[in-house]
């Protein structure tokens, strides 16, 4: 597997690259692809999330788990699925939080988060692949190295960035961030096992944009 990835990024991780544990995750997907199993995202799109969001311009980070495991959901950003697909709880949750912190909004066709990412949101996963089928059958490979060297390294090179980390698996990248720097917001997950213990009415998403407008940037479009 060949990284291919956003210029400014590739900077900002090139040493990421060189160590073992990145190059242990490159002959672990090649070996599964070779015995024939089915990898989500296509690899492509591992790194597609990174595309979208050049290091400079990230102004919201969005934290979620592993990519979707049924077939064409993933597409490398964390929380969308391929505008063709069954739109999953998790997604559907967050749109109806949306709604109701701004009434008349009207959720978009297709439901996919592309339109968040060209607004400089990085929707990044901690696990950025999964077996088909098979929900968090990666997380031991070795990504979670390389995305807590993400936030991290970002925490470090920018000022002022909304981080926001929905579940206890999110919540526990906080010490990778500097609190000093940034700002983080809470919560319980989207999905409807914990959407009703305080996700719903968590006001995050006008507290983002009330963020961003203090520090005269423009707000995000849901």
């Amino acid at each position: 597997m060949s990284v291919q990835i956003e210029p400014s990024w590739k900077e900002l991780l090139s040493e990421e690259f060189e160590k073992e544990y990145f190059k242990n995750i490159q002959s672990f997907l090649k070996s599964e692809i070779e015995a024939g199993k089915v990898i989500y995202p296509h690899p492509k799109n591992i790194f597609a999330a990174f595309e979208a969001t050049p290091v400079d311009t990230v102004k919201v980070v969005i934290h979620g788990q592993d990519p979707y495991h049924w077939e064409w959901q993933a597409h490398g950003l964390s929380f969308s699925v391929q505008e063709w697909v069954r739109v999953p709880p998790s997604l559907k949750n967050m749109y109806k939080e949306i709604k109701a912190e701004y009434p008349d909004f009207t959720i978009p066709k297709p439901w996919n988060l592309e339109h968040w990412a060209q607004q400089w949101v990085l929707l990044l996963n901690s696990i950025l692949t999964v077996e088909k089928s098979k929900p968090a059958s990666h997380a031991k490979c070795g990504w979670a190295n390389f995305t807590d060297s993400v936030l991290h390294k970002l925490s470090e090179s920018r000022e002022w960035i909304i981080f926001v980390l929905w579940g206890n698996f999110a919540r526990w990248k906080k010490v990778l961030i500097d609190t000093n720097k940034h700002f983080i917001l809470e919560s319980p997950h989207p999905s409807p096992f914990s959407a009703h213990n305080w996700f719903f009415w968590n006001g995050h998403f006008k507290e983002i944009n009330r963020v961003l407008e203090s520090q005269w940037k423009k707000k995000i479009q849901w």
